[in-house]
């Protein structure tokens, strides 16, 4: 594939995908924000862009991932290479969700840490139905 077509592709993936993409510098400030991540988050680009990662993670959580984040930034690895995250999220209306993603360390050419990309998925609805199935599990095992 030629490098032009190859950066097309790249191109229409991160702004196409239904999945959120996105990219946090080292200060966790958000550097790239898709059209996916407009409709599963609710902010627009022009609202996400420079603001902290905060933006999108429910107020209890929010240290708790800064302490990572800096960890992470400052040590340049990450225990979450390659694994399927499940975490909670914020919609900008105030409604929590959840959200499966997978990061990317971005690095430069020598090496050197220059953010977390993000691929994110919107998994609210299928929490729900897990849960609703767990209870109904319950509620069949329970003696009556």
């Amino acid at each position: 594939m030629n490098t032009q077509l190859k950066q097309q592709v790249y191109a229409t993936l991160c702004e196409e995908s239904p999945d959120a993409i996105l990219f946090a510098d080292r200060e966790g400030l958000i550097q790239f924000w898709s059209r996916g991540a407009e409709t599963i988050f609710g902010y627009s680009s022009a609202e996400a862009i420079g603001q902290p990662l905060e933006l999108i993670i429910p107020e209890k959580l929010q240290q708790r991932h800064n302490d990572g984040y800096q960890a992470v930034m400052a040590g340049g690895t990450t225990k979450y290479g390659s694994d399927l995250l499940s975490v909670p999220a914020r919609h900008k209306d105030g409604s929590r969700l959840f959200s499966d993603f997978s990061i990317v360390m971005v690095k430069d050419a020598a090496g050197q840490i220059q953010g977390i990309a993000a691929i994110m998925r919107d998994s609210t609805a299928q929490k729900i139905k897990e849960k609703e199935l767990k209870e109904r599990i319950n509620q069949l095992e329970s003696p009556e």
